[in-house]
This record gives structure tokens, C-alpha cells and sequence, in this order.
């Protein structure tokens, strides 16, 4: 009895450890710069980071360190990723 106890709580504990200890990816957002907000399909990805806010101020200082302050944008996206097929970065959102 004691022995088949043992033996469970030892495959409990090997099996969460595969299935249960994945940790998640943290959220980043992707500095996507516009130069011309007329024309969004040329951008510019800049910088990543870790929240929405970093990402809005640091693209701000951006585009007003281009002197795109008045023709340019910017989109934040979250955690977006490459995808080669596309030859294009694939977000889960877009905020600004």
C-alpha cells in the first residue's frame, strides 16, 4: 500500500513537472514607426518593450527625434513575430 502511494505521488510530481511547468512568455510590444501616416505599409519596427505605456512614449520620442512628429505615427503591437512566408510581422493587436 505504502509502496503503490509512493509511486503515484512520484509520477504526480514527474508529470506535473512536464505538462505543468511551462512558464508563460511575457507580454512585449513591438515600436512599429509610420514616416508617412498617409502610406502604413512602409513602417519602421524600432523597439521592444515590456508594456503598452513604454511603448507609446518611447515611439513618441521617436518620431520626434526623425522630425515625424507631424507627418508620421506609430501602432504598438503585442507580441508580434516574424513570419517568413509573409516577410512581415504578425501581432496579437495593434494599439497606439
Amino acid at each position: 500500500m505504502k509502496k503503490t502511494l509512493l509511486l503515484s505521488i512520484f509520477a504526480s510530481v514527474i508529470l506535473s513537472g512536464c505538462f505543468g511547468g511551462q512558464q508563460q512568455k511575457e507580454d512585449t510590444w513591438t515600436s512599429l514607426i509610420y514616416p508617412d501616416k498617409a502610406n502604413e505599409k512602409r513602417s519602421k519596427k524600432f523597439k521592444v518593450y515590456k508594456t503598452l505605456e513604454e511603448c507609446q512614449i518611447g515611439s513618441k520620442e521617436e518620431l520626434a527625434r526623425l522630425n515625424l512628429s507631424t507627418r508620421g505615427t506609430y501602432q504598438c503591437g503585442l507580441n508580434c513575430e516574424y513570419h517568413e512566408g509573409m516577410k512581415l510581422d504578425i501581432c496579437e493587436s495593434l494599439s497606439k
